[in-house]
């Protein structure tokens, strides 16, 4: 579970991107703003389900939906503006706050919510 935290523009999207490239994902990877989640099938068998609460009053059905992707193994989930189902979301969780520094820099704090993010930092760090 990955937490994106940025304002608009922060480069969320850009992120995932990345990461979905890294896991060896060739396609397009977009911002699920007005989708509200998209799903990015890995050759290695892995899944991203990247996730934008933005546009959202009450997380409704969509909260259920995430909770479920949270649970599957194999699944590599990623959310943005986590804010409206904070509740649902296990503290264990690899947090990346975005701060933006110049139009094209950004500066990235990454923090661990329990052991398994945290071996995943550790891991990052190598």
């Amino acid at each position: 579970m990955i937490e994106l935290q940025s304002d608009l523009g922060g480069g969320k999207t850009t992120f995932v991107q990345g990461l979905a490239a890294g896991l060896g994902y060739a396609g397009p990877v977009t911002s699920p703003t007005f989708t509200l989640s998209n799903v990015y099938q890995l050759a290695s068998g892995l899944q991203i389900h990247h996730y934008d609460m933005y546009r959202l009053e009450k997380a409704g059905v969509l909260a259920q939906e995430l909770a479920e992707a949270i649970d599957q193994p194999g699944v590599i989930t990623v959310i943005e503006w986590a804010g409206i189902v904070e509740s649902s979301l296990p503290a264990d969780r690899l947090t990346v706050a975005f701060e933006v520094t110049a139009e094209s820099a950004r500066t990235l704090v990454l923090t661990s919510g329990g052991s398994v993010s945290a071996a995943l930092l550790r891991k990052m760090s190598v």
